[in-house]
């Protein structure tokens, strides 16, 4: 069943019992571009782990025909800190890592960025939110990731307090099997260079900050790609790549 987001205020009309008038993206996307009609059911959910079934009740708006279900948020969260890449590559990050179930994205300016000013990586702020809500509506996800603010390497590595942080480097000599806890910690923090990866002096303080650099093997993956593997594995041994499917009970 498709599922959409509308904000949280409209969200909680919604649970009242009365019809509410969808946002004007979602109704565009729903009536002209899968051409559903009135009287078709989906799922609403706020982003925020709350979801219900619907139904289309006019040319504008949705009412809900089923209580809510409230998902947990996802566990153990995982922030992904990635030093933005060329082009249009971090859109890629953005997409698949939504898909993959990250929790947060704080996207990076660090040495070899190839952007140099943090106020032309929040222009594109807008657009990578979209990405991201697009993203969790096709993986029907319930929680929307968060997207941080742009920042600089050294602010973002001293602020970050997961309890298990792991730096992707390929000097690192740590497999990642290494580095990991048998059992699933309360946070996880990734942090992923951009193309020709971090210098010597970047993963320096990153590990003083508390990270540990590991490697995937012995092929140098790109940046996009890093990240993505690195998510996918984590979720697979800690989050629920290894879980059954469809238990939430919404659809």
């Amino acid at each position: 069943m498709r599922q959409f987001f509308i904000p949280t205020d409209l969200y909680h009309r919604l649970q009242t019992g009365g019809a509410v008038t969808l946002p004007d993206d979602v109704r565009h996307h729903i009536y002209k571009v899968l051409r559903l009609r009135a009287g078709s059911e989906i799922v609403i959910g706020d982003g925020c782990g709350n979801r219900c079934r619907c139904r289309l009740d006019d040319a504008a708006g949705v009412r809900a025909v089923a209580a809510n279900c409230a998902v947990a948020a996802p566990s153990p969260p995982i922030t992904l800190l990635q030093s933005v890449p060329a082009a249009d590559k971090f859109e890629l990050v953005l997409q698949k890592n939504t898909e993959l179930g990250v929790t947060a994205v704080v996207p990076l300016l660090s040495e070899r960025s190839k952007f140099a000013k943090i106020s032309v990586l929040e222009r594109k702020r807008e657009r990578w939110r979209r990405i991201m809500s697009e993203a969790a509506r096709q993986s029907e996800r319930a929680w929307l990731p968060h997207l941080a603010a742009a920042q600089p390497f050294d602010a973002a590595v001293m602020a970050c307090t997961a309890a298990v942080k792991l730096l992707l480097w390929e000097e690192a000599v740590t497999p990642l099997a290494q580095a990991l806890p048998r059992q699933a910690p309360t946070s996880l923090a990734l942090l992923v260079g951009p193309e020709g990866g971090f210098s010597a002096a970047e993963a320096a303080m990153a590990e003083q900050a508390g990270f540990v650099a590991v490697g995937l093997g012995p092929r140098i993956l790109r940046s996009e790609t890093a990240a993505m593997a690195l998510v996918a594995i984590l979720q697979y041994i800690y989050g629920d790549l290894s879980r059954s499917p469809r238990g939430d009970g919404v659809v």
